[in-house]
């Protein structure tokens, strides 16, 4: 939202009664109450905008109906409120995941026209909402980001390893030669932006991150160098991930409360290659990442040390 204010664009934000407004603080915007899994609080939110960028969804539930109801099934209402509503929208944005297409099944980067095997609930769900997106290709101005792990100030997934760093712990999985492609908020941000604006990016998918793969390894010692300390690799046994992530599974259902960790997440952890490729969002949409891992580490590093969090 920052950004397209600073773009002086007029922005409308739908909000959820119970939404936490702290980051919102302080901008000038419009407010709609509602549910993108309530049709009839919709029409208000899309009704005459050129724009909507849709960023809702749950990544961590205490049951798996929550995610396809919320990412896939709160997609779809969205997208007929948008049909039925807005017939002149310029641009839907749909932001899925990597996590929708799955990690890659050989030595290669993931690509666009690769199949996709999402391997968590989660990100299943994340796949439904863009085959129900997909479906309304030929009516609706669509366009879908699949980022590959964001990090940056503000999040609180990541923050997990950058605290275990902090305390001079990288952890490994023995036995895994992993690989991973990263993306800044910021670069996320940028390519939100140029997929709103682009005009030959309807009904196109992009996958988007900094272009490179880091090794598991590579990116705790870049952490560590980031935040000018010294770290221990320590190789964890798979297992440990597996009854950590069963017990808060199970803890998260008695608690009602989602866990950080539960099995589908603990499944796209101990795969071995998240890569992506990104050349179809550099050509197609003109995506040019300007923070490699080093430079995004340090900036979320001062953030999260700023705000007290490190």
């Amino acid at each position: 939202m920052e950004a397209l204010v600073k773009r002086n664009f007029n922005v409308r934000c739908l909000l959820r009664q119970q939404s936490n407004l702290r980051w919102l603080e302080g901008l000038p915007f419009e407010k709609v109450y509602g549910d993108c899994n309530d049709p009839s609080s919709l029409k208000e939110a899309v009704k005459d905008v050129g724009y909507v960028f849709h960023l809702a969804g749950v990544t961590k539930a205490v049951r798996e109906e929550t995610y396809f109801r919320v990412n896939a099934q709160g997609t779809d209402c969205l997208i007929h409120a948008c049909l039925d509503h807005n017939p002149h929208l310029q641009r839907f944005v749909l932001v899925s995941s990597q996590a929708a297409s799955g990690p890659c099944q050989g030595a290669k980067k993931k690509t666009e026209a690769d199949p996709c095997c999402p391997v968590s609930p989660y990100g299943q769900s994340k796949r439904m909402g863009e085959e129900l997106a997909l479906a309304h290709r030929e009516e609706l101005p669509l366009v879908i980001l699949r980022p590959s792990a964001v990090y940056g100030p503000r999040d609180t997934d990541m923050f997990a390893f950058f605290k275990l760093v902090s305390k001079g712990i990288i952890p490994t999985f023995r036995g895994l030669a992993q690989h991973f492609s990263l993306c800044y908020v910021e670069d996320v941000i940028q390519a939100i932006l140029l997929s709103a604006t682009m005009p030959h990016a309807t009904g196109e998918v992009f996958f988007i991150s900094d272009g490179r793969e880091y090794r598991m390894e590579e990116v705790g010692d870049t952490l560590a160098r980031a935040m000018e300390i010294r770290a221990l690799r320590v190789a964890l046994p798979q297992a440990i991930l597996w009854g950590v992530a069963s017990f808060s599974e199970a803890f998260s259902r008695i608690s009602g409360k989602p866990s950080l960790i539960n099995r589908g997440k603990a499944q796209e952890m101990l795969q071995c290659d998240w890569g992506c490729d990104i050349s179809k969002a550099k050509n197609r949409l003109g995506f040019e990442p300007r923070f490699d891992l080093f430079e995004g580490a340090k900036r979320t590093f001062e953030w999260y040390r700023q705000e007290k969090w490190l």
